[in-house]
């Protein structure tokens, strides 16, 4: 059978690109090894204990092989080699810069990894571990392996308490329960150390300022030719305080325009102002209300001591936008050695700023541009109130079919609101409020849209909360009222004649309309920036409801229906309920190597007032962070094919969501890092609408209208943001009704693929 041009074309290409990958991971990388010395191939962790495995035991090894690119191929070695020694010419240092140089076998470093592997088995409790170093050399190449022999563990058979003084042994025995340390367990140190840290910070939240974990220590017997351990947990006496001492608060001194810079501080020529038990020390300008600084301070005068109270102050002044540095420190009073005064030291920022951006635009090959400006204001009201104001203007050169859709697009809007520092509403305590630890939010926003088809006004308008639980793993929003009034003054009738014999389903995007919606959004991530090399997971759940309460108030006054729909002021308003989910796991395996998975999904389901979902409520999928092989607003739903994605991304929508991604991440060199990816998802409606044929969601056939796509990227991590760029291919796409809804074999046909520009990670 005769093989055509095209598809011969597009095998030469896999086979060129084939056999350069085979001759990158073939080169030998040795040309800057100097004569002697070896280039560390690989280095591996063999253990006879499963507990101890080699991703804990890496972080302890001093030298590394060259960063391999998906964990396959030593790029970045392969640049270094490929540069001469003239160091004249750009080429050569530019491709020294951009690759790694050859790492060489170093047997100091191997001595070190070995010893810190005996402390990190003498930690773990394997105190008579040993390791036995292997090299194997070859072609001035080596690889390193480190051979674990853990034998029998030292294990705790009892644990028990020794502590002077009735008050810290009562203190420390209502909370055995939560201890760390359980017979039965591995003497391991870092339990144990963990155990010390939880201690003291339960005797120092309940009045012992003076306290440190170094008054805690251990004690292990052993009896003889045993590995079972009886421990004892000492706590040691104060010198000069035999069962140390607890503490009150004595005064609390706010000083509002320290400079850390100048640690010698002065009170001279400021303004002092005492209310009730605090002091309150100002500068040459007052710039925080008194209430402000003692709503957010939780350390009371009078009260018991607590590192509790101290962090929680700590927290509550960070949410202070005005403030640039916050430092807490206390000293023994003067007056009363019973004492502690505490004095809290505040660093104030600038308090407003301008921003400007410009932007280009490219939606279907249609040009355009915009510009923006923004204003924010940290202390509005003089507690720390952030005020903000946006404004932007946009054109657009629109082309189109038949002269519905051409000539051009502007759009000018503005925004604004302002952000108060704490939970706002009515009929509340004040204790109350301050324990939430919520800022409160309101917005405005107008935005005026004409095209030569219609022109468009709105606005809107919100209420919301935003606050953090559990030491601000939690996070919470809580939209109280969120209001939005979409109204066209002006459609022409061509334009209107069109969306109803083309896109009946978007008619009503194109009517005046209100949506009165509540809603609430749950987040969770593990992220902490301190800590390397740390898998990372987040967790986002949402929901939202619109229309209850108007349609519960027409039926109250029974109101008659206008079009099939009842009215609220003479606006239609939305009924409807939405929810989604989403999560996404990174698996990190060195500082260059992850893999990133997704999950998402959500459904969204009108009812009462609302026969569909509005456009703007709608799902689509295709695009930079969903399935990477279709153009944004191009699949979908469902086995829907389009005959005119110019005209018809109002139809390639839906009311359920489904999305689903596997990405391998690799640094290349410099700042640059690849990716490869697969995506797979879809949408569907939950009604069977005339205008989108194949969109329904089917419990017994949606599976086999999940779209897959493969693809790669390239990314610039610049720390503060990432700039990506995504290559996607279609593999399975469910459209293709008449023909193979398998198209891997043609990832190069146009249809068959998108390429996107973003800026971040698409999850």
């Amino acid at each position: 059978m005769p093989v055509s041009k095209r598809f011969a074309s597009k095998y030469i290409r896999f086979g060129i690109l084939l056999i350069l990958l085979i001759f990158i991971a073939g080169c030998s990388l040795t040309r800057y090894v100097p004569e002697g010395d070896y280039l560390v191939r690989s280095v591996s962790v063999r253990s006879d204990n499963k507990n101890i495995k080699s991703s804990d035991v890496k972080p302890y090894i001093k030298q590394m092989p060259n960063h391999k690119t998906f964990g396959l191929v030593s790029f970045p070695l392969y640049l270094y080699d490929l540069s001469g020694t003239d160091s004249t010419k750009w080429i050569n240092r530019f491709l020294r810069r951009a690759g790694n140089a050859p790492e060489i076998y170093d047997p100091m470093l191997t001595v070190r990894s070995e010893k810190e592997i005996l402390k990190m088995l003498d930690n773990k409790g394997y105190l008579e571990g040993a390791v036995d170093v292997k090299l194997e050399k070859k072609n001035k190449k080596i690889d390193i392996i480190y051979n674990i022999t853990s034998n029998e563990p030292f294990k705790i058979e009892s644990f028990k308490y020794s502590i002077p003084g009735d008050s810290v042994r009562t203190i420390v025995y209502k909370d055995t329960t939560s201890s760390l340390i359980k017979p039965g367990m591995l003497l391991d140190r870092d339990v144990l150390e963990n155990e010390r840290v939880r201690i003291t910070n339960r005797i120092r939240n309940n009045g012992y300022w003076g306290f440190n974990k170094d008054f805690i220590n251990y004690r292990a017997d052993t009896a003889a030719y045993s590995k079972n351990v009886d421990l004892t947990l000492n706590v040691a006496t104060n010198p000069g305080d035999v069962f140390h001492k607890k503490f009150n608060v004595g005064k609390v001194v706010f000083v509002t325009d320290y400079d850390p810079v100048n640690a010698l501080y002065s009170t001279q020529k400021r303004d002092t102002v005492s209310i009730g038990d605090y002091t309150i020390i100002e500068g040459a300008k007052s710039y925080l209300r008194s209430g402000t600084l003692i709503e957010n301070c939780f350390i009371r005068p009078g009260a018991l001591y607590s590192d509790r109270a101290v962090d929680a102050t700590y927290s509550s002044f960070a949410r202070l936008k005005i403030l640039k540095y916050v430092n807490i420190r206390f000293e023994q009073s003067k007056v009363n050695d019973d004492l502690v005064d505490c004095y809290i030291y505040l660093t104030p920022g600038k308090n407003q700023s301008i921003q400007t951006e410009l932007e280009g635009t490219n939606s279907a090959g249609d040009f355009g541009f915009a510009v923006g400006a923004s204003y924010q204001h940290r202390n509005a009201f003089k507690g720390s109130e952030t005020f903000t104001t946006k404004i932007r203007g946009g054109y657009e050169n629109l082309t189109g079919e038949g002269g519905i859709v051409n000539d051009n697009y502007t759009e000018y809007g503005i925004e604004t609101g302002i952000t108060f520092p704490k939970f706002m509403f009515p009929f509340l305590k004040s204790d109350f409020r301050r324990r939430i630890k919520a800022s409160t939010e309101f917005n405005a926003a107008y935005s005026y849209q004409h095209r030569p088809e219609y022109t468009r006004m709105i606005a809107g308008g919100g209420w919301k909360y935003n606050w953090q639980t559990q030491r601000n793993k939690f996070r919470h929003q809580l939209d109280l009222i969120d209001v939005s009034y979409v109204y066209l003054p002006f459609r022409s009738e061509a334009f209107i004649d069109s969306i109803i014999n083309q896109n009946p389903i978007s008619y009503s995007s194109y009517k005046d309309h209100l949506i009165s919606r509540t809603a609430y959004t749950f987040y969770r991530s593990n992220f902490n920036p301190s800590v390397r090399n740390m898998d990372i997971f987040t967790f986002r759940a949402s929901s939202e409801v619109a229309g209850n309460t108007l349609y519960a108030f027409s039926k109250i006054l029974n109101q008659h229906k206008k079009d099939d729909a009842y009215r609220f002021l003479g606006l239609r308003y939305e009924q409807y309920w939405k929810t989604d989910v989403d999560y996404a796991y990174t698996k990190v395996f060195s500082e260059k190597n992850s893999i990133a998975f997704h999950i998402a999904g959500g459904v969204g389901i009108p009812y009462g007032n609302t026969n569909i979902l509005p456009f703007e409520k709608r799902y689509y999928s295709g695009g930079a962070n969903s399935v990477r092989g279709w153009s944004v607003r191009t699949l979908g739903p469902g086995r829907y094919s389009s005959n005119n994605p110019s005209l018809d991304y109002f139809n390639q929508c839906g009311d359920i969501r489904l999305d689903g991604s596997i990405e391998y991440r690799t640094r290349l060199f410099w700042k640059l890092e690849l990716a490869a990816f697969v995506d797979a998802g879809n949408v569907w409606t939950i009604r069977d609408y005339s205008a989108q044929p194949g969109g329904l969601f089917k419990f017994d056939s949606f599976y086999k209208e999940i779209a897959l796509a493969w693809g790669l990227g390239m990314r610039l991590d610049f720390s503060y943001f990432i700039l990506r760029l995504d290559l996607g291919f279609k593999a399975y796409d469910p459209a293709k009704i008449n023909a193979s809804p398998w198209v891997i074999d043609s990832p190069f046909g146009s249809n068959n693929r998108a390429l996107h520009f973003a800026v971040g990670y698409p999850f």
